[in-house]
Order: structure tokens, then C-alpha cells, then sequence
């Protein structure tokens, strides 16, 4: 056997980052490099954002603020093993939600006669609220 071979080697490089990272720690986790439980998680995405917000006062550098959002994002596939939920299916189920939430908007708007190019955040957000409340 390889004295230099990594137990992160058994994880596919192909595979979509979302599912790599999630692969990847489970990996590292079945090492013991995990949290205890999940409100280390939730600390770590706290501590991860308060860097990105640090960096959007500090100069926004595209190359830090690549860094600091791709460790949000890989910290947040953790949570979403810690709590049993597939990364992939869960951004699918929002990218479906944020869709047909976003053509109720367009839809509104049409029937209101507004452009979308013209209707602004407000307005958007506002009717947004409508179409999410209409959900429940």
C-alpha cells in the first residue's frame, strides 16, 4: 500500500463540487476529523461569514472573496451531512423553489401590466412575498 496515499484519494475527482466536498469530509469524518455535533457546524458557517463580511469592508478582493465563499460553501455541505441531508438534492429542491417562486413574480407582474426590467427590488420583493405566502 501507498505510505502516501490520503484517505481524501477515494473520492472522485469528476464528481460535481457540491457532492466532492460533502464526499470529502465524510472521508476526513470517518477519521475523526469532524465536530461533535452540529452546532460546531453552525459556529464554523457564523465564523465563515463573519470572514466574508470582513472581506466586502475590506477591499472586496475577488481572489479573497473566492476563498472565503468557496469555505462557506464547503462548511455548509458539513452541515447538510450532519443533518442526514444530501447536499445535491437539497440545492436542487431550493434551485426548483427559487424557480417557480421567481416566474409567480414574472407572473404577477404580467398581470399587472409592469415590465420587469422596470419593476424594481421593492416591488419584486414585495410580490415575492405573495407567491411564497400562497405556498404555505
Amino acid at each position: 500500500e501507498d505510505e502516501n496515499a490520503s484517505v481524501l484519494d477515494y473520492v472522485p475527482r469528476m464528481l460535481p463540487a457540491l457532492t466532492r466536498a460533502y464526499k470529502l469530509h465524510k472521508q476526513a469524518a470517518s477519521v475523526g476529523f469532524d465536530w461533535d455535533n452540529i452546532k460546531g457546524v453552525m459556529e464554523k458557517i457564523n465564523e465563515e461569514l463573519n470572514e466574508i463580511e470582513y472581506e466586502i469592508n475590506n477591499g472586496k478582493k475577488i481572489d479573497r472573496m473566492q476563498d472565503e465563499i468557496g469555505d462557506l460553501l464547503f462548511v455548509t455541505t458539513i452541515l447538510a451531512r450532519h443533518a442526514k441531508v444530501d447536499p445535491e438534492a437539497a440545492l436542487r429542491h431550493a434551485n426548483k423553489k427559487f424557480e417557480r417562486r421567481f416566474k409567480g413574480v414574472e407572473a404577477l407582474l404580467a398581470e399587472e401590466n409592469i415590465d420587469i426590467n422596470e419593476a424594481g427590488l421593492e416591488k419584486m420583493d414585495a410580490l415575492w412575498d405573495i407567491v411564497k405566502s400562497k405556498e404555505k
